[in-house]
């Protein structure tokens, strides 16, 4: 019995260690999504052909179109990861 306990308490430390794993990613890639979100809406309020965008260490010259759809592709992806770990996190507070 003293066995079943201890294990009981490891498995719902690990669970809980998860859960707040996911938890700490969810609010990153929440985060991310919202620059990315605000990038697109500023650079979509531009009347420029071009804009500056930071490749590693340089600034290059762009443009406007590319520039908004690489944004939109990026909060495309960012989107959908947020929901597998929201999906993960719903699991992992289940299982608890």
């Amino acid at each position: 019995m003293d066995l079943e306990n201890q294990q009981d308490r490891i498995d719902f430390e690990r669970q809980r260690n998860q859960l707040m794993q996911l938890s700490s990613q969810k609010q990153q890639l929440q985060f991310q999504t919202k620059m990315l979100k605000d990038a697109l809406e500023e650079i979509s309020k531009t009347k420029e052909e071009k804009v500056l965008k930071a490749v590693g260490n340089i600034m290059i010259q762009t443009p406007v179109t590319e520039v908004k759809k690489e944004l939109a592709e990026e909060v495309e992806a960012m989107e959908l990861r947020l929901k597998t770990v929201q999906k993960q996190e719903d699991i992992s507070i289940d299982k608890m």
